[in-house]
């Protein structure tokens, strides 16, 4: 099955699928849509194969085109809404999108950057009559087929377009589905921008199960996103690290009652124990999922059951059901409880490998298998604990040195929203760790305390040189702090 049907499938017609501030969508109005944009893709002669770009918020117009795009056995390519108009311009030139879905508030920005032949599809065409279809169920659809291009979110280097088929996504989905227990009375609040694999694993999963989906399009203002949370009774929130250090740190969140919240999902990146510890006393009716997951996997393969929080601590858990992970060492061999090797993966979710380039995937993708680059151990219960990012390890004193452990206990400071930790060349020390540091408004702490914070609970080689204040971290456009950025600041 053609993987739009497969999200549809469940969807009553009555029921509420998007809610945003001013506006309430049902399946109904979902699937008017899709066929709406169906037709306009027939109309502009996109065949099978063909690729076509989406460049907008979270809403029907968004949901609408990438399901159409899916249905007409064309290729989405979800453009970040963030981005230049000169990344447009390099990205189409690489991915030579036959068509694109675009917002008209947004086409003033890339206009001059877009090619004069590009076929655009503009929102407004929902609001006037038109070509629509939908053709019947296909039988006996090849699930390997190509479905998405998904941008990884680039921390450290230039985005690449990870190849995402229907098989993919399915099982992706299934797998989600059936560890997060989710039924049609699941509502996501959803802050995570589709073109983001979270966000579109959120999309994926609940039109599946004829869930519902708040969406937000900016989280700059988090009171805005709690209000709607409220009004529209969410059961769930999903967001990355960054995303809760501004719920628990800087906002009202912890002085809320969200009664009807029930599952928290926390994934893209990790989030301190000491900020997990907060969120599940903060939120205590609610089963907090730790999960972790990459582009290159659609999305998720792994999570800690909410249960296992108090004992597992700071672990990512285990593989996702239809996943396997495995710490190998070197050699290729599983590393011994407490050593330290590199997460690979295998399953039905993981990508064939990245667009058009063949030495990153000879290094990435090993028949079949995912490579992660994230390094790991794992304990004596088979429990897996991320260590750090390969590029992110610091080498102070000859030491490995996790960024991600000085972050931590940084953190435990109350005055601290977020921080994080980058090496620069030093003659001494070889490389010196520098932290960048986010204090609540008002806020007296020194960088002299937090160093001092930090040489009471870590090693010598661990301990952060130099500490500065900066009034927010660099984040892209999924959230993630970008050290590349960072390290630019520091070198200025």
């Amino acid at each position: 099955m053609n993987t739009a049907d497969y999200l549809l499938e469940s969807g009553k017609p009555a029921d509420p699928v998007l809610i945003g501030d001013k506006f309430r969508y049902s399946y109904h109005d979902l699937r008017q849509a899709c066929g709406r944009l169906y037709g306009e893709l027939a109309t502009a002669g996109v065949a099978a194969g063909d690729r076509v770009a989406i460049l907008g918020g979270n809403s029907l117009f968004w949901v609408a085109a990438y399901l159409a795009t899916l249905k007409r056995g064309a290729v989405a390519v979800p453009f970040a809404v963030t981005m230049t108009p000169e990344d447009a311009a390099g990205l189409q030139n690489f991915v030579h999108n036959k068509a694109m879905f675009v917002e008209r508030r947004m086409h003033a920005k890339f206009a001059a950057a877009l090619p004069a032949d590009l076929t655009l599809i503009f929102d407004d065409c929902l609001e006037e009559p038109g070509p629509s279809d939908w053709p019947a169920v296909e039988n006996g659809f090849d699930l390997n087929r190509l479905a998405a291009l998904m941008f990884t979110s680039g921390t450290t280097a230039r985005p690449r377009a990870v190849q995402v088929t229907h098989r993919n996504i399915q099982a992706n989905t299934n797998s989600i589905i059936e560890y997060l227990e989710l039924t049609e009375a699941d509502r996501i609040m959803a802050v995570l921008p589709f073109y983001y694999c979270f966000g579109t694993s959120l999309l994926h999963t609940h039109l599946r199960v004829g869930g519902s989906l708040a969406v937000a399009n900016s989280f700059v203002y988090p009171e805005l996103v709690l209000d709607l949370m409220e009004s529209a009774e969410c059961t769930g929130f999903a967001g990355v690290p960054s995303t809760y250090q501004t719920l628990l740190r800087n906002s009202s969140f912890p002085r809320r009652e969200l009664k009807s919240l029930r599952k928290l999902q926390q994934a893209g990146g990790k989030l301190q124990s000491v900020l997990i510890e907060e969120l599940v006393k903060t939120v205590p009716q609610a089963r907090v999922f730790v999960m972790y997951g990459q582009t290159e996997a659609t999305a998720r393969l792994s999570y800690l059951p909410p249960e296992l929080l108090a004992t597992k601590l700071g672990s990512i858990g285990k593989g996702i059901p239809g996943v396997t992970l495995r710490v190998l060492d070197e050699d290729g061999n599983p590393v011994k409880p407490g050593d330290v090797g590199e997460i690979y993966a295998s399953g039905d979710n993981i990508s064939p490998g990245y667009l058009d380039e063949p030495e990153a995937n000879a290094g990435k993708f090993l028949n079949g298998v995912l490579k992660t680059g994230d390094l790991a151990t794992v304990d004596e219960d088979g429990f897996i604990y991320v260590v750090d990012r390969k590029a992110d390890f610091i080498k102070s004193y000859g030491f490995r040195v996790s960024s991600q452990q000085v972050e931590s206990v940084i953190l435990e400071l109350k005055d601290v929203v977020a921080a994080a930790v980058i090496g620069e060349p030093d003659l001494v020390r070889g490389e010196a760790i520098k932290a960048f540091v986010v204090l609540h408004a008002g806020s007296a702490l020194t960088g002299e305390e937090i160093i001092a914070h930090c040489g009471r609970r870590l090693a010598h080689h661990m301990v952060p040189r130099d500490v500065a204040f900066i009034d927010a971290l660099p984040l892209n456009a999924n959230g993630k702090v970008v050290k590349t950025e960072l390290r630019k600041l520091a070198g200025g």
